[in-house]
């Protein structure tokens, strides 16, 4: 009997949001809605610009707030990351734990230099643009797996955004092949367009001969597949898994397996923070997929979960809001 629903492995950020105007994300020379990789001297100057607005910081990493999201529902999860022996890494293990995620944090002591962080710096449009520091993280290897666990899974979940790590990505794919020797379902997440756009072969390398599930947003599976033509996109994302999940923003989501496709609604929202939005439908469907669900009642709980998210200004919501949300489903 599997002990975990989910086993995830992936970058251990602390978020740190800001609202900004588009002229200030101008004037800081920010990507608008993508991920940009920033080094030290670079986070100083952005911060710099920033310095006078009110800040939240919350935990983060895109599989990180699956996780969680997931264990918020109520399922068991294991989340194998890396942080640095600071205020952060202890700020980051503990929200973990919180949480009522598993990790390997627990097992081994932190390491010397800074713990990953995420300048989430979101716009009046509710768009979010995200400058990542990697730090400890960039550092990550496969001794943060946890083989026993894995194998006790249900599901292995990737972070597409260790596509663009050496020694992460060695990491992911390590631990898809443990999960394929123990049967245990894969599954990944594009992340980003500057993953696809800069280190495709590492996601390529991550799917291997095929997925289990896919997630991707409509931009990411645009860029992956050179189209704008959804049929030819479908075409294409439905040989890379055996479920695919393309989400769509306030035209809900598709759910791809093979030749049938559901078509599952939108939730009517005003947004106000996409930030962690594909995180939180990711943890919510793959919560529904392993409590029985069928893949249309998953998606149609995780587009509830998600338009809850970014109706509010964070990544995450409460385990109360949560299981609010998925009694009333």
């Amino acid at each position: 009997m599997s002990h975990y629903h989910l086993y995830a492995i992936g970058n251990a950020l602390v978020d740190t949001e800001y609202e900004v105007s588009d002229a200030l994300l101008s004037t800081m020379g920010v990507s608008k809605g993508h991920m940009t990789l920033i080094d030290t001297p670079q986070r100083a100057e952005l911060l710099g610009h920033v310095q006078s607005l009110h800040a939240r910081r919350t935990g983060g990493g895109s599989a990180g707030n699956t996780v969680v999201a997931l264990a918020q529902l109520g399922g068991n999860a294991f989340y194998s990351c890396r942080v640095a022996n600071d205020e952060l890494g202890a700020f980051y293990t503990q929200d973990l734990l919180a949480n009522k995620v598993a990790t390997n944090l627990t097992h081994t002591q932190p390491h010397a230099g800074q713990t990953g962080s995420c300048m989430v710096l979101v716009t009046p449009d509710a768009e979010r643009s995200m400058c990542t520091f990697l730090g400890a993280t960039s550092q990550l290897d496969a001794t943060a797996l946890h083989p026993a666990e894995i194998a006790k899974s249900k599901i292995y979940y990737m972070e597409g955004y260790l596509a663009a790590s050496p020694t992460g990505l060695e990491a992911a794919v390590k631990g898809r092949q443990i999960a394929l020797e123990h049967q245990v379902a894969t599954a990944l997440t594009l992340s980003d367009v500057s993953m696809i756009n800069f280190c495709k072969a590492g996601l390529e390398a991550m799917m291997g001969d095929g997925l289990d599930y896919l997630f991707a947003n409509e931009e990411e599976a645009q860029t992956w597949c050179v189209s704008t033509d959804l049929e030819s996109i479908l075409a294409q994302l439905s040989g890379l898994a055996k479920t695919v999940c393309l989400t769509r923003g306030p035209q809900g989501c598709i759910v791809l397996q093979g030749q049938n496709r559901t078509d599952v609604a939108a939730v009517p929202t005003q947004a106000v923070d996409t930030n962690g939005a594909g995180d939180m439908f990711a943890g919510t469907f793959l919560y529904g997929i392993t409590h029985g669900f069928s893949p249309a009642k998953a998606a149609a709980l995780a587009n509830r979960t998600a338009a809850a998210v970014v109706s509010q200004h964070g990544n995450r919501l409460t385990a109360a809001q949560m299981q609010a949300l998925a009694a009333a489903h």
